[in-house]
């Protein structure tokens, strides 16, 4: 009797899987540590770690790169003084 190979279940990340963890990292962005770190927290539901990865993505602030030096903005303020006067 012929018996049908076992499917994956989907929604459940296999940890043991290292290609199924490739690519659930790539897809949210997340390094080994952080992956798993959300794995010991919240369990092993991919929607669950989504979740997670998207709360955690929204409560770090990005670093502004084009922001100038406080010693530039202090002395465009002092320009902006002296021509208003």
């Amino acid at each position: 009797m012929r018996r049908p190979k076992p499917q994956p279940i989907r929604n459940k990340l296999d940890l043991a899987d290292r290609t199924q963890v490739r690519l659930v990292r790539k897809r949210l962005g997340l390094s080994d540590a952080e992956l798993t770190s959300i794995v010991e927290r919240t369990g092993n539901s991919i929607a669950a770690i989504s979740k997670e990865a998207a709360l955690q993505r929204a409560t770090t602030l990005p670093k502004p790169d084009d922001v100038p030096p406080v010693a530039v903005i202090a002395s465009a303020t002092v320009g902006e003084q002296a021509t208003r006067k």
